[in-house]
């Protein structure tokens, strides 16, 4: 089963509550996750990519998550709910009285497609600002941004290049061995102030 990444908002609130309740276990906060069942069940057992993006404040406190689906949606939620939390290397371990002031935003991955393009204005011109999710590729240097990211850098040259920095790479940094791929996402985030 490939999962539909137009999903419904009942499903969207049950995976931020699932992403939540695995942060709160992890830090020592007992909370039983609500059980899926009908249709919420098969989405969450089909095999699914995912990010998972903490935020305080409108300030970005973690983001951890899969470019491909390799084990079932609802496991890569929660793993990527713990490492975002726990593991994001640009921040220190979020504590439980964080909590409180953290706000989850779960991101559900379509399929990647590839970005055929002929030069760096090419594939610009390709690309669809605040509906593509973008995965970077030059030899050992690789970056993503999801779609989200475009709140922020609305214009293509200037999304790409903060995607080549993100990579390790100047922002003007070209070579025809680049690699682009492209993907959708269903967004989930928790309204201000659910704890």
């Amino acid at each position: 089963m490939h999962i539909d990444t137009d999903l419904p908002s009942a499903h969207g609130q049950l995976l931020l509550q699932i992403a939540r309740a695995a942060i709160s276990n992890v830090l020592g906060q007992a909370v039983v996750p609500p059980e899926p069942v009908g249709q919420s069940a098969d989405v969450l057992q089909a095999s699914g990519a995912s990010f998972v993006t903490l935020s305080q404040h409108g300030q970005l406190r973690g983001c951890i998550g899969s470019l491909q689906a390799h084990r079932p949606l609802i496991k890569d939620i929660q793993a990527n709910a713990v490492a975002a939390a726990l593991h994001d290397p640009r921040f220190a371990p979020l504590t439980l009285a964080e909590l409180d002031i953290t706000t989850v935003e779960v991101s559900v991955l379509s399929a990647m497609q590839p970005l055929p393009f002929t030069s760096e204005a090419h594939a610009l011109a390709q690309l669809r600002p605040g509906v593509d999710g973008v995965v970077f590729e030059f030899g050992r240097y690789r970056s993503t941004f999801l779609p989200q990211v475009w709140e922020q850098l609305s214009d293509a040259g200037e999304f790409m290049a903060h995607l080549k920095h993100k990579a390790g790479l100047a922002p003007d940094f070209w070579a025809a061995e680049v690699r682009l791929q492209r993907y959708t996402v269903s967004k989930f985030k928790e309204a201000k102030g659910t704890s």
